[in-house]
């Protein structure tokens, strides 16, 4: 199979299935031979057409004879690589993408059709300018939703808490490829000295907008492959959620517990926070992501992480005030993880942002219980939803005797907003490049 043959069936399995990051990653695994440019080649074409799906599919309409529901997915599939290619990957010759395409469809067994999609894209190219798309002013919410590929339930539900602007700013930023940030297991290694050991694997670092402990990388293929991966010295955790965890802010010696561990990421950085001194308790509700904790754990160096099946909505009494910290990374709706996981967008409704919102109070419901008095809870998501957000806060809040804390002091310079004093933050994905995400910090009332 060459990279576009494969780059059609991960985003046939994309599509069908979700979690296109993880169908993508096992995919590319399962293809031995290939170097380290097709790799780069197949996961730009797929990654690109998802985060661009309702643009090709609006373009692709333009052109057909057939409406888009009528033609067979493989076909459809061909279609969306190609004009994608066509559209936005500049070092693509479009005659190449034409080409390839009418090779990939008489090579599954369309010959009949090979001409349609030649047709197809023959036009694409000679009226690539000359597409008329939905007006900004007068259909605006269609606008958004076909320039940026975002199902206009979700503009709806935006549109009641930002405004016009700041949605096409949101949308724009989360169209981009995003960034790779590692977090230095300080335990074994300084910042330094990890980006020393990166430079011998030929990986480009800088330093990270949010400060000291994250490194961002750059030129990177399979960075599990790297020395320094395998000799512990940094795992993979974005911006946002590694300043979940300087806001935690646990100290050595202390009790912790992460309710919703998975994948561990905020568990191996409150490991180095804490010199690797005192216990975390990591939960999941899924055995095989359990097993990731603990390996991840092994290659870290990180002893005092223990892992623990439970799920985080029901009450454990055995645990009531039993620790000092107590990080809630709530499930939720995964608006904020878009340029990861473009196909998220397409996934959710309105009645799944309910649902987890309510699921969410469930979880806070339990776990505020397992705090000291005088101890801190901190609650997040990797979300921009208000209803799961904002609102969850304002409701715990009420709910519990708790008082907000102060977070300014954790907050990047050049970052400033009211909210921080309040004790929460709202991270849109355009403030420094990296995930969506919200998180709130809470202290227990004494007595």
């Amino acid at each position: 199979m060459n990279e576009r043959e494969i780059a059609v069936e991960i985003l046939r399995e994309s599509l069908e299935k979700g979690f296109g990051n993880i169908v993508l990653r096992n995919s590319l695994g399962r293809h031995k031979g290939l170097s380290r440019v097709q790799k780069a080649f197949i996961t730009e074409t797929v990654n690109g057409t998802l985060r661009n799906l309702i643009k090709t599919d609006y373009v692709i309409g333009r052109f057909s004879s057939v409406k888009l529901n009528k033609i067979r997915p493989y076909v459809l599939n061909v279609l969306r690589i190609s004009v994608y290619q066509i559209m936005f990957m500049t070092r693509v010759p479009a005659s190449a993408a034409c080409n390839e395409a009418v090779k990939l469809v008489k090579k599954k067994g369309s010959v009949n059709l090979s001409g349609y999609v030649n047709g197809v894209l023959r036009a694409v190219v000679g009226n690539i300018d000359k597409i008329p798309y939905p007006d900004k002013e007068k259909e605006p919410i269609k606008y958004i939703s076909v320039m940026y590929s975002y199902p206009e339930e979700i503009i709806r539900y935006w549109l009641e808490t930002y405004s016009a602007d700041e949605i096409l700013a949101l949308c724009a930023e989360n169209n981009k490829a995003p960034k790779v940030t590692a977090a230095v297991n300080s335990l074994r290694v300084t910042a330094e000295g990890l980006k020393y050991v990166l430079k011998q694997d030929n990986i480009v670092t800088s330093a990270a907008k949010t400060g000291e402990g994250l490194v961002t990388l750059s030129k990177t293929s399979d960075i599990t492959e790297s020395l320094a991966y395998k000799r512990g010295l940094f795992h993979i955790m974005d911006t946002s959620s590694y300043l979940c965890v300087k806001i935690l802010d646990p100290k050595p010696e202390e009790k912790i517990l992460d309710v919703c561990a998975a994948p561990g990421g905020k568990s191996f950085s409150a490991a180095c926070l804490m010199k690797n001194r005192g216990n975390i308790t990591a939960r999941d509700i899924y055995p095989h992501k359990l097993r990731l904790i603990e390996k991840g754990s092994e290659r870290l160096g990180t002893s005092i992480i223990k892992t623990e099946l439970f799920d985080a909505a029901k009450l454990n009494e055995a645990d009531i005030e039993k620790y000092d910290r107590v990080l809630v990374d709530a499930p939720c709706s995964g608006l904020g993880l878009l340029k990861r996981k473009p196909d998220i967008k397409y996934n959710r409704t309105l009645e799944d942002i309910e649902a987890l919102a309510a699921l969410q109070k469930q979880i806070l419901t339990a776990a505020e219980k397992y705090v000291k008095p005088g101890g801190v809870l901190v609650y997040s998501t990797c979300t921009v939803s208000v209803k799961e957000n904002e609102e969850i806060r304002g409701w715990f809040l009420k709910s519990f005797g708790y008082d907000p804390c102060d977070i300014e002091g954790y907050i990047p310079v050049g970052v400033e907003n009211s909210s921080f004093k309040e004790g929460y933050i709202n991270i849109t994905p355009f403030m420094w490049g990296g995930d969506g995400f919200f998180i709130a910090k809470f202290r227990k009332r004494l007595g």
